[in-house]
């Protein structure tokens, strides 16, 4: 009992230091409270009406730059360049043209060209990679008869793979290096994958010498914005990222870049040539200088001082739910896309009588609206499954995560609080 006790006694003393650390912002959280009714009554609010009226909640984004979320905030610089281009008549024809040479200067690529996000690039690619630049082939996709049509999907499927069939690809699955030279034949048209690491550069080696290209996708690449060039000096043929992720461009853009030969085709086969299969994938004007005004950008932004103020933000979070007994938090840049520092918040769902999907969901159905990662994926096919099919995958623990680059100036103390709250009250019941 004495034992208990003392450990009892620690447990409140811990507890005790932490609130003490986080009193600041609770005072500021209060005081932000009182400015917040002030700021609704006078209806600084009124943003939001163009999507209150239709009966859509807009949330505070603490999950990242999902598409079924609306991607991610332009950035002011390129809204400024959205409206500007909005202004005026261009030639489509010169102006992607024009865009592909500037995508070249800073990327170090032959060319570029502004897509529809990833998944054109991706279709736009494959049409390229099997039609090239012939107006014969080009009218006849996405009846591959005659043509080359296969496409090795090295490391497995993917869920944005429709992409590739959309333009007449056939998909041939290569799950590891050891399975790509029998995956490749006298049929094959393009290599697509999304390795990053060092098996890249031993499948372009073997891709090579097959005279095979290869589409690297790295769709939430950027930051940072050294993989512009990075996949240039690799000599990767093919390589795309997406606008509307972490460059902050126009949310229906992308940027595909490599070989000259292979975007001259890619152009021929996507809009505004009339008859092209990827003529639907349009880009506008405004995406396509919206982009390059992202790309710009980060070309010179500090993102030292960003992940800075991206962890502050998760650091606050973290301060406020763990004066919440039995939460532990940690903090951690993902390797690969999305790395921003994200916090992960953990608690005995049994003992809280919580689990994180009622937690998610508790956040999502609450005012504000708050929106934060788990593993549940709304967005997705039921029926789909990436990578390797033929084993099993162990599926990984549900966990809370917030990802901080979303989040706006002040929300992260929104964010802490509600999900403190929501916790701490669970405690209490089950206490």
């Amino acid at each position: 009992m004495a034992e208990h006790g003392l450990l009892h006694g620690v447990s409140n003393r811990r507890s005790f230091i932490k609130f003490f650390g986080a009193a600041p912002l609770f005072v500021t959280i209060a005081s932000r409270s009182v400015a917040s009714t002030v700021a609704a009554t006078a209806g600084r609010s009124a943003s939001a009406d163009v999507y209150t009226r239709l009966g859509v909640r807009p949330f505070i984004n603490a999950r990242g730059t999902w598409t079924y979320l609306s991607g991610s905030l332009e950035l002011p610089e390129v809204r400024r360049a959205v409206e500007a281009a909005s202004r005026h008549f261009v030639d489509m024809f010169e102006l992607q043209r024009a865009a592909g040479r500037r995508l070249a200067e800073l990327s170090g690529a032959e060319s570029g060209m502004v897509t529809s996000g990833s998944a054109g690039a991706m279709a736009v690619a494959t049409a390229a990679c099997i039609a090239g630049s012939n107006p014969k082939n080009v009218w006849q996709l996405p009846d591959t008869t005659g043509l080359k049509e296969e496409v090795v999907m090295l490391g497995g499927r993917s869920a944005f793979d429709s992409a590739i069939r959309l333009a007449g690809g056939k998909l041939v699955l290569a799950h590891g290096l050891e399975d790509l030279e029998s995956a490749i034949n006298a049929r094959t048209a393009m290599v697509y994958t999304t390795w990053r690491d060092d098996r890249l550069q031993k499948a372009l080696e073997f891709t090579r010498k097959a005279g095979i290209p290869m589409l690297l996708d790295d769709a939430a690449g950027i930051p940072p914005f050294e993989n512009l060039t990075r996949y240039s000096k690799l000599g990767v043929d093919l390589y795309c990222f997406s606008g509307g992720k972490g460059l902050r461009g126009p949310q229906c853009s992308g940027i595909l870049l490599g070989r000259k030969d292979l975007i001259d085709a890619a152009l021929a086969n996507n809009s505004p040539w009339e008859g092209a299969v990827c003529r639907s994938l349009k880009v506008g004007k405004e995406e396509i200088v919206g982009i390059l005004a992202a790309v710009e950008y980060w070309s010179h932004a500090d993102l030292e001082a960003l992940n800075r103020e991206w962890k502050s933000r998760v650091e606050r979070i973290a301060k406020l739910v763990q004066t919440v007994p039995g939460v532990t938090t940690s903090i951690e840049i993902p390797e690969g896309g999305n790395s921003y520092p994200t916090l992960t918040v953990i608690w005995d769902e049994d003992r809280f009588g919580l689990t994180v999907a009622q937690c998610d969901q508790h956040l999502r159905e609450g005012q504000p609206r708050i929106e934060v990662l788990t593993s549940n994926n709304p967005s997705l096919v039921r029926v789909v499954r990436e990578g390797n099919d033929t084993k099993t995958k162990q599926a990984r623990p549900n966990q809370l995560k917030i990802v901080s680059m979303t989040l706006r100036a002040g929300e992260d103390l929104t964010v802490g609080n509600r999900l403190r709250q929501i916790l701490a009250n669970a405690r209490r019941q089950t206490a």
